[in-house]
């Protein structure tokens, strides 16, 4: 079995592909991917750490929703052409995106890190959502996640 290919080689090696085959809107989305990994890198070495691949996807899932609140934005401005763009940005960067769950396996996610860490109220979320993490780390969108703990947990 082969070891997984990093998050940084694929974006190194697709950034190289895109050149070569002349497409410019890739390449320059992928230098931006590069550039904001370069960020986190940067932020991360000044508190004394090294990014792994789950903080990568952090990231990347961080881009996403920057850019699908941009592409809200721009829509209700009737600027169709600045959200098309995003859209476009958001593809590629779903395309270094571990598959998500679906909404059965997440809800029953869920309901067990509930179970499983003994929680009952709201003081109890950070519990929940540190099980969450712990267990399912760049599979798990926190954002989809922390909606139905809230709802876990208001309703038990």
């Amino acid at each position: 079995m082969t070891e997984p290919t990093s998050l940084r080689t694929r974006l190194t090696e697709d950034t190289k592909t895109a050149m070569k085959s002349g497409q410019k809107d890739r390449v320059g989305a992928l230098r931006m991917i590069t550039a904001k990994i370069k960020d986190a890198d940067i932020a991360a070495r000044v508190s004394g750490k090294e990014l792994s691949e789950d903080d990568l996807t952090g990231t990347l899932r961080s881009m996403v929703k920057s850019r699908t609140d941009s592409v809200k934005m721009y829509l209700e401005g009737g600027r169709e052409d600045l959200a098309e763009k995003e859209q476009a940005e958001i593809a590629l960067i779903q395309e270094y995106l571990p598959a998500e769950m679906d909404d059965a396996a997440l809800e029953a996610a869920v309901k067990a890190a509930i179970s499983d860490t003994g929680a009952t109220t709201m003081k109890d979320m950070g519990k929940v959502m540190g099980a969450l993490k712990t267990k399912f780390g760049a599979s798990l969108d926190l954002g989809r996640a922390n909606g139905l703990v809230k709802s876990g947990l208001s309703a038990g």
